[in-house]
């Protein structure tokens, strides 16, 4: 039975693919060329393709100014890079199963493929009443003694609950309401089921769209979303993809029961490769679809050309960020095969705790104070600005506390004085800000630096790696290393001409290849050359959600006692330069300017410090300190 392809898509289960269709009708003309996303293809009456997959490009959005259905609602089409945050709404069309919620319903195992339902009565499991209304958490959809079922968690008494649904299941299951919020690009690809669509409620407008904007003027009220999807497919006598989106005014049928697949060429994603196993290695493929980008190895991944792949294995990455006071920070993934050396540079602490954290046994921790702290307790110090320790060890004290005595834990430091050092404890609550002075020289290699320090790490290249051609790190003013991350990546080379070979990360990397039955030439791979990976500041940011998952935090510093004052900027006994001028050790002068702007932000009264921090040595030479913002409520 033929439907419009718009229609085919929306109802597709993305596990049922790859599915082949047959070109019915449409306003076209016979062997009419269209040209979209650069490719040019023929597309007529009764050509088959195979659809490989297909995701979300844009959205029609209806504007309706409350969350009620109407037709005469003006409709404009919205890019999933358009700013703001948006609240989704329960919808309130029910599901009559288990398995039609895993079919409609993105579930996954990241925190956005975990959607809420309640069921409108009582479910009664072997050991286990679901209530009726009660919130229902679908984790992951797997394989439970050979029966499909959904992972599902409910939390009573702030205990969870965990057990399985199986597909079929039946009852009246509806969403729960949401409170998180979302981008458009999250909503697109996490939270709008197939077949339905998603009515949505613009909340925070993040910044000023570029060009004209497609809401109407100081627009609160509501969306409801409608995906266009971009699909991609497989013609006979291609070697590459094409693409298509679902509102091609177009008729199809499908026609998989009654075609030969496999005369189809195979597109293999970079994860479909890995998944194979390593007796598999090494291969020949050819590229379908080749990757953006001009930094080696990817401009040489071009559609068409051959390649060998190596092996498949799990590398160590350092991630690292610019060290800029603006918002143009570039992110990078670095090798531990990186030639190049580095010099430390001063790192910041905002807390006491931090302090602790980083402390190392094998050199003192030599800081700056930035902040002011006054005391709640005699037993513990007052910190004035410009006040200089050497950091000792974590320990306990006791103090009095509401008219008896506490023991707290507290940072023991010593305090550098003219000629002089005095022994102070610190509260481990102390809010303060601190500032390192290095007096380290060495230059260190990258794996040195993750052996003996713990990250986050300050420094800048000071032998930049000579084996690269350009090595962007060297440009850098300062990185920081943030934390070692574990990756999956490919080792390739050129089949024509395999001189050197590179490392091409898998989940980050869009390339389609088909394998080719040729033999490798050589199955030693060549010389693996270095390459410094620049992430986007959206891979960044999942980097750093997916990899924390898997950390343990450490334990929340201790709270500052209830009775006691608000810190206050403490006054410094003596003048910060005569302290530091007749010290041992060549200490830096810290200046300081500090504005308190009040300001409106998300709704709440806040004033803005912003701390200038320059520092001077006392014979002339300066000290870069990055600048830092904080925001606080005026009233704690």
């Amino acid at each position: 039975m033929a439907s419009t392809l718009q229609k085919f898509i929306h109802s597709l289960d993305l596990r049922a693919l790859p599915r082949v269709l047959q070109i019915q009708s449409g306003i076209y003309c016979q062997d009419s060329i269209y040209e979209m996303f650069g490719n040019e293809f023929s597309l007529s009456t009764e050509d088959v393709i195979k659809v490989i997959g297909f995701k979300i490009n844009k959205l029609i959005a209806s504007v309706h100014e409350n969350n009620e259905v109407s037709q005469f609602s003006a409709k404009v089409e919205l890019p999933l890079n358009f700013p703001g945050l948006y609240k989704v709404m329960a919808d309130k069309t029910p599901y009559v199963s288990i398995e039609e919620i895993a079919r409609k319903v993105s579930i996954g195992p990241t925190r956005f493929g975990h959607p809420s339902f309640y069921s409108a009565k009582d479910i009664k499991l072997e050991n286990f009443t679901i209530k009726h209304d009660e919130q229902i958490t679908f984790n992951s959809v797997e394989e439970v003694h050979g029966i499909i079922a959904v992972n599902c968690v409910v939390v009573r008494n702030n205990q969870s609950h965990s057990f399985t649904l199986p597909l079929s299941q039946e009852g009246e299951f509806y969403e729960c309401e949401d409170d998180q919020m979302y981008t458009l690009k999250e909503i697109a690809e996490w939270k709008i089921p197939k077949g339905r669509n998603r009515i949505v409620k613009l909340s925070t407008t993040l910044h000023m769209w570029d060009s004209y904007s497609p809401l109407p003027q100081n627009f609160d009220g509501y969306l409801i979303l409608m995906p266009v999807y971009e699909v991609q497919a497989v013609m006979k006598f291609r070697k590459d993809i094409i693409h298509i989106l679902s509102d091609l005014d177009v008729e199809v049928k499908d026609v998989t029961d009654h075609y030969d697949i496999s005369s189809f060429l195979q597109p293999l994603s970079l994860e479909d490769i890995f998944e194979r196993t390593s007796k598999e290695f090494p291969m020949v493929a050819q590229i379908m679809e080749g990757p953006s980008g001009n930094q080696k190895p990817y401009n040489l991944l071009s559609t068409g050309k051959e390649i060998v792949i190596y092996k498949k294995y799990q590398a160590a990455r350092v991630l690292a960020s610019e060290m800029r006071s603006d918002s143009s920070k570039r992110h990078y993934l670095i090798p531990m095969s990186y030639k190049g050396k580095f010099k430390r540079r001063p790192r910041e602490f905002p807390t006491a705790y931090d302090l602790e954290i980083v402390r190392n046994e094998k050199e003192p921790l030599h800081v700056v104070a930035t902040k002011a702290f006054t005391s709640p307790h005699k037993e513990l110090f007052s910190v004035s600005v410009g006040d200089q320790f050497l950091v000792q060890q974590c320990q306990t004290s006791e103090v009095l506390y509401e008219g008896g005595k506490k023991l707290i834990d507290v940072l023991a430091c010593e305090q550098i004085l003219s000629d002089s050092y005095k022994k102070v404890l610190l509260p481990m609550y102390m809010e303060g800000g601190f500032v390192e002075v290095v007096h380290d020289k060495k230059q260190y290699h990258l794996s040195e630096i993750c052996k003996e320090f713990h990250l986050p790490f300050n420094v800048k290249v000071s032998v930049r790696d000579l084996s690269i051609e350009k090595d962007v790190l060297a440009a850098a003013p300062g990185l920081q290393f943030e934390e070692e991350i574990t990756d999956s990546y490919l080792l390739i080379s050129s089949a024509s001409s395999p001189v050197e070979s590179w490392e091409i990360p898998v989940y980050r990397l869009h390339m389609l290849v088909h394998l080719l039955n040729k033999d490798v030439q050589t199955v030693a791979p060549p010389v693996r050359r270095t390459t410094v990976e620049e992430v986007s500041e959206e891979e960044y940011y999942m980097l750093r959600r997916y990899e924390n998952l898997t950390l343990h935090p450490p334990p929340r510093p201790p709270k500052k006692p209830t009775t006691a004052p608000p810190p206050t900027f403490a006054v410094p006994k003596q003048d910060v330069s005569d302290v530091l001028q007749a010290s041992k050790v060549r200490y830096p002068i810290l200046s300081l300017n500090v504005l308190q702007p009040q300001v409106m932000f998300c709704g709440f009264k806040v004033f803005i410090s912003l701390l200038h921090p320059y520092a001077m040595y006392t014979d002339g030479s300066q000290l870069p300190v990055m600048g830092k913002l904080a925001i606080t409520d005026r009233n704690g």
